[in-house]
């Protein structure tokens, strides 16, 4: 093979999936870096030397994270001014949470921007949902080191507030729902364990089981511990009263 050729596991996204000039469109901001917004949509697998996390999204997805809590954290206290800081607190953790920025990338169709290996395109990584959620993260990041906090701001109200209005009630979590059935029932607090661990050291999957006494065990995986502990109270909880929390 020419050594100047890529690799087919290391080609870039075919030309015909969407440019990054059309998706900052869509964001309604022109950057005056248009670098960065790339790198916010460019998955570790697309980057030559592995070990580069500067020039994929992994960066620009920690500092996402943080902006999109702020903002946030700022539009509940605008919008529910009598509540306490626990309902605030389990509201901020509904709407930042992996699968509501899943729904915000399927909106963007952000699936057809990221830039992944050819392999990863062919395994359908591109409607990963945890993907997606992590280069929409990235994109908020872009946003606010490209034009400050105003242009991050206007994009998260744009498209969290629709999340935010549609919940009336603070959202109960799914471990304390589940902790709350067991002692109301005077039983044990329920027991988490991890069971597995797979994929790359920078990117694991966990798996986790719960139990309450004279129950079945439940399963759940997560990008974290605490994430795949909710998963697997959620299932749980499904399985006893039909409601999953939070």
């Amino acid at each position: 093979m020419d050594e100047t050729q890529a690799s087919p596991d290391e080609a870039p996204a075919a030309p015909e999936r969407g440019k990054p000039e059309a998706l900052a469109e869509r964001l309604g901001h022109a950057f005056a870096d248009p670098g960065l917004l790339r790198e916010a949509l460019t998955h570790q697998s697309a980057v030559p030397n592995r070990g580069a996390a500067a020039a994929s999204y992994q960066r620009l997805e920690f500092l996402g994270d943080r902006v999109l809590g702020l903002v946030v954290a700022e539009l509940l206290l605008a919008r529910f001014p009598d509540e306490p800081e626990g309902d605030l607190a389990r509201r901020l953790a509904a709407l930042v949470r992996r699968e509501s920025l899943s729904v915000v990338a399927e909106e963007l169709a952000l699936g057809r921007f990221v830039i992944l290996a050819r392999a990863e395109i062919e395994a359908g990584e591109d409607s990963n949902p945890a993907l997606l959620a992590d280069a929409c993260e990235a994109v908020i990041g872009a946003l606010y080191l490209d034009g400050g906090l105003g242009p991050a701001r206007a994009f998260i109200t744009r498209f969290w507030t629709p999340l935010l209005e549609a919940a009336p009630a603070p959202p109960q979590d799914a471990k304390t729902a589940l902790q709350e059935w067991a002692q109301g029932r005077g039983l044990p607090l329920p027991g988490y364990r991890e069971v597995e661990r797979e994929g790359p050291d920078h990117e694991p999957l966990f798996h986790v089981e719960v139990a309450v006494e004279g129950q079945p065990p439940a399963r759940g995986e997560g990008r974290s511990k605490r994430l795949a502990e909710k998963a697997a109270a959620a299932a749980l909880l499904r399985r006893l009263t039909g409601s999953a929390g939070r």
